[in-house]
């Protein structure tokens, strides 16, 4: 408790990574934190993302590769156990309870308020406890919403009845549905089809668009695409839901905008994020519920006056990712800190205190088979914004370390290079097992490294790494 009772000089809302960070990171700075969660305490990440979802399409990663090399694939007989698969799961989400999470808060000195917490005008904040109760929070410096975000569903005759599985239910779900449909085509959307597929399902994916991943190089999705069909998927591009019914023996019926129906057990909507922002008390400081909220690079909320108010994470839409939302969690609490000291913001030696590469080098990985790992523009991107660039391809499976990793390597790589500055904006690998190489890209868009020093990084032999080398030559000719 703060040495005011329920006054602290930072009120946290929202207990997942990105708050969590952020607290963790003003603590240190020699802040009191009092952090404010309704549900369970390391957010959608630890419990309904990233950790359940990597540890359903791990297992479908490590059969595919067996079965692409000559001895392995004679040795691999039968299919996934998908109940050992869920078990394991179940334990990587901490079977849903956050005692672990809770201790680790208590260790670092941040004291944690179960409820739901509402902003309730400058620099205070109400909690709804889980008992009936309710706390007034008042910060001395400073208050963070980390709220995150919130599956998007779109406004479909019959939806609602049915009760369709989200993000979270596809992460969570006990047992393996005879079919289910996917309506979406993004990173969530793939992800599941690859994973469920894997575990038995039979999948159909309803794309709106004309591909895959289309925030992506246009090769990647139809990389994965390719992948996915020859998983069993049925991928239907240019077709959306219209309509959903369930019928009383739990089945469901899509109708779709080509006319036909689609049966199917369980129904995965991957339409979309919406900000966490709906019932948090943002109309008392001048901001729209159900909103954004925009920050400049130190995390001040730029529309709330006085600079007490921020926002970090997914909620401020600059990257809606977990890593990023860390990230932020790290700079920006470091800036309440140094402010609530009435130090100057640090930028050096580490720019500590403001946060850039949320904008210029934002690495994912779509966890598919095949993977894809980006960081930065696309090609396309970077054409838009005005840059002179040159896209630099080069077949994967060309090179060494690729060809013996799998029997029949196929990907590709991608770097985008500006003309003017001969540094790399973007790259992009699709591949079995690309992930890894991802770091090796972000470090070198992160530190603007000319080509002609990359020329000097030599990769070992025989990696997949070896493509830096093959698309530096490319590039030189």
């Amino acid at each position: 408790m703060g040495a005011d009772g329920d006054s602290y000089d930072l009120v946290v809302l929202g207990a997942g990574p990105t708050g969590e960070n952020l607290a963790d990171r003003a603590r240190a700075g020699g802040l009191t934190v009092a952090i404010v969660e309704h549900e369970l305490v390391g957010g959608e990440c630890s419990y309904w993302a990233c950790m359940p979802s990597k540890a359903l399409l791990r297992p479908a990663a490590a059969l595919a590769d067996a079965r692409r090399l000559a001895g392995t694939r004679e040795a691999v007989r039968g299919q996934l156990d998908a109940g050992a698969v869920l078990k394991r799961r179940d334990e990587f989400a901490s079977h849903w309870k956050d005692d672990g999470q809770v201790a680790w808060l208590e260790s670092v000195g941040v004291d944690l308020v179960r409820g739901h917490g509402r902003l309730d005008g400058e620099r205070r904040v109400t909690v709804e406890t889980p008992d009936g109760g309710r706390r007034t929070l008042t910060a001395r410096h400073a208050v963070a919403v980390c709220t995150g975000t919130r599956a998007a569903l779109p406004d479909l005759p019959g939806l609602a009845e049915a009760k369709v599985w989200t993000s979270r239910e596809a992460t969570s779900a006990s047992s393996v549905p005879g079919r289910l449909a996917v309506v979406g085509g993004g990173v969530v959307a793939v992800e599941m089809a690859c994973a469920w597929r894997a575990l038995g399902s039979e999948v159909t994916l309803l794309v709106r668009g004309d591909r895959l991943l289309d925030r992506t190089e246009d090769f990647a999705g139809q990389l994965v695409a390719d992948g996915l069909r020859e998983a069993g998927v049925d991928i239907r591009l240019g077709v959306s839901a219209t309509a959903v019914h369930r019928a009383d023996d739990g089945t469901l019926t899509l109708d779709l905008s080509d006319g036909t129906r689609l049966p199917a057990d369980e129904a995965l909507f991957a339409t979309g994020r919406v900000p966490n922002t709906a019932d948090l008390g943002l109309a008392t400081v001048g901001l729209t519920p159900g909103h954004w909220i925009t920050t400049d690079d130190t995390g001040v909320a730029t529309d709330v006056p006085g600079g007490w108010l921020y926002a970090a994470g997914d909620v401020n839409h600059r990257a809606l990712l977990t890593h990023q939302g860390k990230y932020q969690g790290r700079i920006f609490g470091q800036a309440i800190a140094d402010r609530a000291a009435g130090r100057p913001l640090d930028l050096a030696p580490w720019g500590r205190s403001v946060a850039t590469a949320d904008r210029t080098a934002v690495p994912q990985v779509v966890f598919t088979d095949p993977e894809v790992a980006a960081v930065g523009l696309t090609w396309r991107q970077a054409e838009d914004a005005g840059l002179r660039v040159r896209a630099v391809d080069y077949e994967l499976g060309n090179v060494s370390g690729a060809a013996l990793y799998a029997d029949g390597y196929r990907g590709r790589a991608r770097a985008v290079v500006d003309l003017d500055r001969e540094t790399l904006v973007g790259v992009t690998f699709v591949g079995p097992g690309v992930a890894e190489l991802l770091h090796s890209a972000t470090v070198a868009i992160v530190g603007e490294v000319p080509l002609s020093r990359l020329w000097h990084a030599v990769p070992a032999y025989p990696t997949i790494s070896e493509v830096w080398l093959r698309l530096l030559e490319t590039y030189r000719g």
